[in-house]
């Protein structure tokens, strides 16, 4: 059954229950989007990435996790986290038809909701290629980038329900800041890049009895990607001088001390993993940071324009 376009796109009146609903149901998909990177990290670091040795199956034969003394609790937690997956379709669902009814006129909302939809069928087709090529890095890799891609589409629909219309919008800061705050987000996407593959070359594989690694040398890596941090850190600081120095009202200044309170914790933790041996609590807790991170640096650059998205 197919519904007409008016059960999508008709709009509401601002009294319209649905309107107390959507910024609830945006923040729930974005915590939910920062929720399976923490789960999928929780897999990754206690070896539970073949879990379910099969997909979309768990075992063969079985969607649910089949008991056995040699699965431990490898397969609840690689279980977990597909569990998890199921809702976040369902909060993207839910996030796609309130924009849709509340902002039918509000493109740039509609290509963010979108794109959470695809993101997340995308993330458990990626999932299910990552088991049946028995955890290679570089699908691994992809599948956590894909996160913060979510993330940073997530955060921006919460951002945008701030707003009640859309339009071109004004700067709220010089052309020449935000050109600069988009610089600074670039470089801090080659940061998590680079992140990623540090965390592909090092001890934590997902799988305990098959390790997969990129090959690269770790303390190279770990190095290349230290250096990005330093000139993205560099960056930050400039940006919100910049920011500081020419904003017309107080929102991206606030939105740009968030990047440089997050860049401090990141860099606190990741320095302190590496020189500690790289213990998994750690570890996970620089993966909550990456998505921290996606979500400032989102929320940084949208300030820096009345009517973003």
């Amino acid at each position: 059954m197919t519904l007409p376009d008016s059960a999508w796109k008709t709009s509401v009146t601002p009294a319209s229950p649905l309107r107390r609903w959507v910024r609830p149901i945006l923040v729930a998909n974005l915590v939910a989007e920062v929720g399976i990177v923490v789960t999928g990290g929780i897999v990754r670091l206690t070896g539970s990435g073949l879990g379910c040795s099969t997909w979309p199956e768990c075992q063969p034969g079985s969607f649910t996790p089949i008991r056995t003394a040699e699965s431990q609790y490898h397969d609840l937690i690689e279980f977990g986290n597909r569990t998890l997956t199921g809702v976040l379709g369902l909060l993207a669902v839910a996030s796609l038809w309130l924009v849709l009814r509340v902002w039918p006129e509000r493109r740039r909302m509609h290509y963010a909701a979108y794109g959470v939809v695809a993101g997340v069928v995308a993330q458990a087709v990626v999932g299910g290629i990552t088991v049946r090529t028995g955890l290679n890095p570089w699908t691994v890799m992809f599948h956590f980038l894909m996160s913060m891609v979510l993330i940073a589409l997530s955060t921006a629909l919460v951002r945008g329900a701030a707003d009640e219309e859309s339009g071109p919008g004004e700067l709220t800061v010089h052309p020449l800041t935000r050109r600069l705050a988009w610089a600074t987000t670039g470089v801090g996407a080659v940061v998590l890049t680079l992140g990623v593959i540090v965390t592909g070359s090092g001890p934590h594989s997902g799988d305990a009895d098959t390790p997969a690694r990129t090959g690269f040398d770790p303390r190279f890596v770990s190095w290349m990607h230290a250096d990005a941090v330093m000139l993205f850190v560099g960056l930050v600081i400039a940006t919100l001088v910049a920011v500081r120095l020419t904003a017309s009202e107080d929102a991206p200044k606030r939105a740009w001390y968030a990047v440089l309170y997050v860049t401090i914790a990141q860099g606190f933790i990741g320095y302190v993993q590496y020189f500690s041996g790289l213990p998994e609590v750690l570890v996970l807790l620089h993966m909550l940071g990456a998505s921290l991170l996606a979500m400032a640096l989102t929320w940084g650059v949208l300030e820096t324009r009345r009517l973003p998205v």
